[in-house]
């Protein structure tokens, strides 16, 4: 008899062992297991892992039932009418507890039985079962059927790389004519009832009948294997070699009925998705006429990857197809105001478009430009736009961008030619209605390459787009029911005709209490969340935001607030886990310089004017609104004027009419006449390495002169802006909004501003007006009676 070579100390077991009469089962849903055969098995299932440590607690035996049903889930649930009657019982030799939980048993099979009775399903699964193996006698008729099977085993292991190494592994270990025959039927390809029914026949020599059966169609079918590649191999010539395995699965699947010609497929696809697009006549026609063009290539020709990629981007382009158009306004305000605090203008505008379009659902989409400086949230509400009107948001920068092509795409006569962003984000977003955000269009570039600016203006007219052409597409697309949303940090670096497209809607920035406010909402939160703390960790008090506001950020937006928020959250973290502070921890004023340092900003200087010749002015900037502080000193000799800090000539224009008015009123001022022969006025504005121009400045420079040659210091907390003519008029300038922002920003109280600014100023919310005074002035005389003390 046979032997298994088993680690030292394990029990060999016999092969005519007797057959317990009680039996644990475990179901098996993949093949059934033969007798005669030493195999690993990985058992899954608290139920069946149970059995076996309950069979290993016993005599170690167990049996195997294959499952009718090999399609049910949980095979714990199969009871008795779902399991075949007869199996094979085994002897656990060997038990390991595999990492993902299941369990890895290696059996020894012995002989089949057959079930007479269930005598448990739960906890285990339990027989009764009765020994079917049949002792066979050796007669000539027995041995020619061994002989045949040894025969067939020979032929179909030489071609069968599979087939001898199994036979190598166990046809040693086989005893008894009945092992072979099970052993050949349980390595044989074929479907797992028919195995069944091997197993189900208990007399040897129809066993080995059945088997002889089933080899012999084995080899037929890999002679025809072998027939297939010999015709093969016969075609293949030494230009087609590396078509060898391509040429052998075609052979092969046209012998099964199966064979499918690429490009026929290919063809298909994108004639059932053309039918399918409803497209208007001359996008239709040209489709037809590149597929048809397809049709007739051949696979391996350059042209053929450059036709097929057209007709990719033309059936994924979404030509019918709309986001729904369900606009509940409530719902939109509800997002709008939960995602930004403030921002009114911007909110109306966007709701007046909804409710436009709720009335009229086939309205063309809008265009906006939102302009303000950096960190004002320009890029964040065009997201909550889109989630307020529940469509597809897709956003790309414009910044740098030098080529149209970027735009419009390339023409297809290119190598690597592709279409321009705005196909490329309608194929992405895959609806005709989506937000598109054009980013940063004020920095726009210009090269040899051509204008993109220019490629813009059909794109953003609303006249225009309805039948846009992209280069690469050469077909008309329906751009109009985009909703373009176009971003700027200013405006004078935008193309008129393009400016002139766009509906402007102005982003200020923000005061010191609406930026506590958002700290409070948005910021600290977000900030927290990011750094792993949580909101009941750390407390940050009012008093500290205030003190961040004012000591280490002054900024229009919002940027600079979030970093310092950030900086002082990863500080915490830090000391948190460094044992050095326990939660919750408050963040007060008086802590803020452990964690950012020392004031960037000290108090404001210009808030108290210590000398005659000094004035405040208000500017604006692309970062938002700014206070400067104009200084002026006699210097004695000859001259009229000298100017320092990096001026303009605008602005050096406007210093020199403020200096011509002076001298023309200061009689009536009280001034001597000989105080401009015998000095020079030197003006100066400081932060010298900063570009300045522009007219605003006038009647700052003006009062500051006069506040100098009257030797009378200005009022404190006061600061001007106004274009001063050469006569005393006061004219209007332009960022009033921006200005009264810095001026709140920087603690003035008081503002002189033209009286043609008066429409500007009633824009300007209350909450940002509140504690300011203002003086609307129309000449430089009025000026002067609010100016000192």
């Amino acid at each position: 008899m046979g032997k298994i070579g088993l680690e030292e100390g394990t029990t060999l077991v016999s092969m005519d062992k007797l057959l317990p009469s009680k039996v644990l089962v475990i179901p098996m849903k993949s093949r059934p297991v033969f007798p005669g055969i030493f195999m690993p098995l990985i058992i899954d299932g608290e139920k069946y892992k149970r059995t076996v440590d309950k069979s290993l607690e016993t005599d170690g035996f167990v049996g195997f039932i294959l499952m009718k049903n090999p399609e049910i889930n949980d095979a714990e649930t199969a009871g008795e009418e779902e399991l075949y009657r007869v199996g094979t019982v085994g002897k656990i030799i060997k038990k390991i507890n595999l990492p993902d939980g299941k369990v890895n048993i290696f059996v020894n099979t012995l002989k089949r039985f057959e079930i007479k009775k269930y005598l448990s399903i739960d906890p285990y699964i339990l027989a009764a079962v009765s020994d079917v193996d049949t002792p066979s006698k050796m007669d000539n008729e027995i041995k020619a059927l061994v002989r045949a099977l040894y025969s067939e085993i020979k032929e179909v292991s030489e071609d069968n790389p599979f087939f001898t190494e199994e036979i190598k592994l166990n046809m040693a270990n086989l005893d008894g004519v009945e092992k072979v025959a099970d052993f050949v039927a349980s390595i044989l390809n074929i479907e797992r009832e028919e195995q069944q029914r091997i197993l189900e026949i208990f007399d040897v020599k129809s066993r080995i009948e059945k088997v002889l059966t089933l080899l012999h169609k084995e080899k037929e079918l890999m002679k025809l294997q072998k027939k297939i590649q010999d015709q093969i191999t016969e075609k293949v010539t030494k230009q087609q070699r590396e078509f060898f395995l391509k040429e052998q699965l075609k052979a092969i699947k046209k012998e099964l009925g199966l064979e499918v010609d690429a490009k026929n497929k290919e063809y298909n696809k994108f004639k059932e998705i053309i039918e399918g697009l409803d497209l208007e006549e001359e996008v239709n026609d040209k489709a037809s006429e590149e597929l048809e063009k397809l049709g007739l290539m051949d696979t391996h020709s350059p042209e053929y990857a450059v036709t097929r990629n057209y007709l990719e981007t033309i059936c994924s382009l979404p030509w019918n197809t709309n986001s729904p158009e369900d606009i509940d306004i409530q719902k939109a305000r509800r997002i709008l105001d939960r995602d930004h605090y403030d921002l009114e203008e911007v909110k109306e505008r966007i709701l007046e478009f909804l409710s436009i379009k709720k009335l009229k659902p086939g309205a063309r989409g809008s265009i906006l430009c939102l302009v303000g400086p950096p960190g004002v949230g320009k890029t964040s509400v065009g997201r909550s736009i889109a989630r307020a009107t529940d469509k597809k948001f897709f956003r790309f920068s414009l910044g740098g961008m030098r080529d149209e092509a970027e735009i419009k795409g390339h023409r297809r006569t290119y190598i690597g030619a592709m279409p321009g962003k705005i196909i490329q984000a309608l194929k992405i977003v895959g609806t005709k209605n989506p937000v598109l955000m054009l980013d940063e269009i004020d920095k726009l570039g210009v090269s040899f390459q051509g204008d993109p600016s220019s490629a813009l203006l059909e794109v953003l007219d609303p006249e225009q787009n309805v039948q846009f052409r992209d280069h690469y597409l050469d077909l008309p697309f329906d751009l109009s029911h985009i909703l373009f949303i176009t971003t700027a940090n200013t405006l004078d670096t935008i193309p008129a005709p393009l400016l002139d497209r766009m509906e402007t809607i102005r982003l200020s920035g923000y005061i010191e209490e609406e930026k506590l406010e958002i700290g409070k909402r948005y910021i600290i939160p977000r900030s927290l969340d990011r750094h792993g703390l949580k909101k009941q960790d750390v407390k940050f008090h009012k008093s500290a935001m205030r003190e961040i506001l004012q000591g280490y950020v002054k900024e229009a937006g919002l940027r600079n607030f979030e970093k310092a928020v950030d900086k002082i959250s990863r500080k915490i973290a830090k000391k948190y886990l460094e044992g050095g502070l326990e939660f919750p921890f408050p963040v007060q004023r008086e802590n803020i310089k452990e964690f950012l340092g020392e004031r960037v900003y000290i108090e404001e200087l210009f808030q108290k004017l210590k000398r005659p010749g000094l004035a405040i002015g208000l500017a604006w900037t692309p970062l938002g609104g700014a206070t400067l502080t104009v200084e002026s000193i006699l210097v004695p000799g000859e001259g009229d004027l000298r100017l320092t800090g990096s001026l303009g000539e605008v602005m050096k224009e406007s210093a020199t009419i403020a200096l011509s008015y002076v001298r023309s009123v200061s009689e009536q001022y009280g001034v001597d006449a000989d105080t401009f022969k015998r000095n020079v006025v030197h003006l100066h504005v400081p932060a010298g390495a900063t570009p300045k121009d522009g007219p605003s400045a006038g009647i700052t420079m003006a009062s500051a002169m006069l506040s100098l040659v009257m030797k009378k210091k200005l009022k404190s907390g006061l600061a001007m802006t106004g274009e001063l003519s050469l006569v005393g008029n006061v004219l209007p300038v332009g960022g009033i909004k921006e200005k009264v922002i810095a001026a709140k920003r920087a603690g003035m109280r008081q503002i002189i501003l033209p009286a043609e600014n008066q429409k500007d100023l009633n824009e300007i919310p209350d909450h940002i007006k509140k504690g300011l005074s203002f003086h609307l002035v129309r000449t430089m005389d009025e000026v002067v009676l609010h100016i000192f003390s």
